[in-house]
């Protein structure tokens, strides 16, 4: 048995899908007992922690400096050129300093140019697990955008997510223990429990994802084409929805806060403007939460001045989708390349590319 959960409801719906076919309510006993569970959650009410955020570049106006909010931020020396060329050496000594005076345990770091070459990124890293034992780190480059703001702003949300996220996490496994667990990613795949604890920001939007996903998958069922062939199974109505769609990072399963969501657990026989008449939105995105597949994507600026270079840079950026894919849950030998995207910079020096790769493949556990 497949289980979907969908918090930000106490209690949060609980829904069991096999060959596709999902029902509910179920009793917690037998949630404990599911081969896997596949959880949905929006973050857009979390609590952010404080950032300290390090860009390595060089100087600019106040406006154009790191949004840290709450955190602090610096600028240091360094970077590349979007070709790769050294723009300055690292100021090494600069990010020591502020890293071991900062007071902070969550730290995002964004240098120019780290898409092409991630050197400096790394480098800061090093420097800051030396001064800050046990410090949660985020680098830019493993979100890939060229604009160095955008990369910034989500290396920054992605560390202020990393406490709450944990927190998350921990209590669904707290929850539901020896239970294999996915979190719903904003995209409609999943990653594992410990990649939404590394990289919070792929599931911002989890529970609206699933909601879409569910409600499609919902669609095929009332139409027989659905996964399974079966009908939606599960209690009859007893009334309408009591609140809005699947909560924030709320859950019901116990510390962790509601952030709102609805009460009805039913199913009518009807579809109505392509969403079923009577079955909450909590229930629906649990359902599809579990329909859900391991994914990671890859992002890079490549520099080839021949097909043949173009073709090791595209297999390395394709290896590395593949590991990520793994990582977030995917079982071994069983991921494989979903889709591939390049696109030539034709504003910037001939042989740069954007790549984009993305990886799945069926869930490891179960």
């Amino acid at each position: 048995m497949i289980l979907g959960v969908a918090l930000g409801e106490s209690p949060p719906p609980m829904v069991a899908v096999s060959d596709g076919t999902p029902t509910w309510p179920v009793p917690r006993t037998a949630a404990r007992t599911a081969e896997r569970a596949f959880v949905a959650v929006d973050l857009s009410g979390a609590p952010l922690a404080a950032v300290a955020a390090v860009r390595v570049g060089g100087p600019c106006p106040e406006a154009l400096r790191p949004a840290a909010g709450p955190g602090v931020a610096t600028i240091v020396r360094g970077g590349h050129s979007v070709t790769g060329r050294p723009l300055a050496p690292l100021d090494t000594e600069a990010v020591r300093r502020f890293a071991g005076t900062c007071g902070l345990m969550d730290f995002a770091v964004t240098a120019t140019g780290s898409p092409m070459l991630t050197d400096h990124e790394l480098a800061v890293a090093a420097i800051i697990a030396a001064e800050v034992p046990g410090a949660r780190i985020t680098l830019s480059y493993e979100f890939g955008h060229p604009g160095l703001r955008e990369r910034e702003t989500e290396a920054i949300r992605n560390a202020a997510l990393g406490p709450a996220a944990g927190r998350i996490a921990d209590e669904v496994a707290g929850e539901l223990p020896g239970v294999p667990v996915y979190f719903a990613r904003s995209d409609s795949g999943v990653v594992s429990a410990h990649y939404f604890r590394r990289y919070p920001l792929a599931c911002d939007l989890g529970a609206t994802a699933s909601l879409a996903h569910g409600r499609a998958a919902l669609e095929r069922l009332r139409s027989g084409g659905g996964p399974g062939g079966g009908e939606f199974g599960g209690p009859a109505s007893s009334g309408g929805d009591s609140g809005g769609g699947p909560g924030g990072p709320g859950g019901g399963f116990g510390g962790v806060e509601s952030g709102g969501g609805e009460g009805s657990d039913g199913v009518s026989d009807g579809v109505s403007d392509g969403v079923s008449d009577g079955v909450s939105d909590g229930v629906v995105a649990a359902y599809g939460a579990a329909l859900g597949r391991p994914r990671a994507q890859v992002e890079r600026i490549v520099q080839a001045r021949g097909r043949a270079e173009l073709d090791r840079a595209l297999q390395d950026a394709r290896d590395e989708a593949l590991t990520r894919a793994v990582s977030a849950g995917a079982a071994p030998g069983a991921a494989t390349i979903t889709e591939t995207t390049v696109n030539p910079l034709s504003y910037l020096p001939d042989g740069l590319y954007r790549v984009r790769v993305t990886a799945d493949g069926r869930p490891w556990a179960g």
